[in-house]
């Protein structure tokens, strides 16, 4: 493995900044604080703050195809592989509390802001949504896999929108249990792609 470097350093502070305080509100000086760089060395690795955003975003990707690579290698079944998805909310619940979800912070907020990376930054949820849709194929769902996989990636995004603004934990493991729920009867009985409230 690779020694960390300082652009490493710089994009991990930043990719931290941008979910704590919003990529708008975060400056050079604040990224550069967290780093302990000096300006010029800041700039030799970045000449503008879209160059550290799109470097934030390529780590994020490659750390989600990590992150589900690793799933696919240690859970057997599609459900399984699914529930570490959905219990993405419980191991994180403190940080979306706070901050609300990485994603669904920075793709609403660059929306918001037209920016021309706002494309990229869909790449995360498009990258879930593609893997989802392939574990609901796998586990026999292939007619409605890429609807069931949409309407639980927004279920998520709800959950932690609503997490984020009551500060909940309550509420993030009673969801986390009824998506679970709704999962459950997907495998085994067929259920349409309805909310998993829904009677079966």
């Amino acid at each position: 493995m690779r020694d960390r470097t300082t652009r490493d350093d710089i994009v991990t502070a930043a990719d931290d900044l941008f979910y704590r305080q919003g990529f708008d509100h975060t400056s050079f000086s604040d990224i550069a604080g967290v780093v302990r760089i000096s300006r010029g060395n800041f700039y030799y690795h970045f000449k503008t703050k879209d160059e550290i955003l799109d470097a934030v975003i390529d780590a994020r990707l490659a750390e989600t195809k990590a992150m589900l690579a690793a799933w696919e290698r240690e859970e057997e079944t599609p459900a399984d592989r699914i529930r570490r998805f959905i219990h993405i909310l419980v191991a994180n619940r403190a940080d979306i509390q706070r901050h609300g979800c990485p994603v669904g912070t920075l793709s609403s907020e660059l929306a918001k802001l037209n920016h021309a990376a706002r494309g990229d930054a869909n790449k995360l949820f498009t990258l879930f949504r593609t893997w989802l849709r392939r574990q609901f194929t796998a586990a026999g769902r292939a007619a409605d896999a890429d609807a069931l996989a949409l309407h639980l990636l927004a279920r998520s995004q709800g959950v932690a929108t609503l997490a984020n603004a009551y500060r909940d934990e309550t509420f993030i493991k009673r969801e986390v249990a009824a998506m679970c729920d709704w999962l459950a009867s997907c495998m085994a009985d067929g259920t349409p792609a309805a909310g998993p409230d829904q009677d079966t």
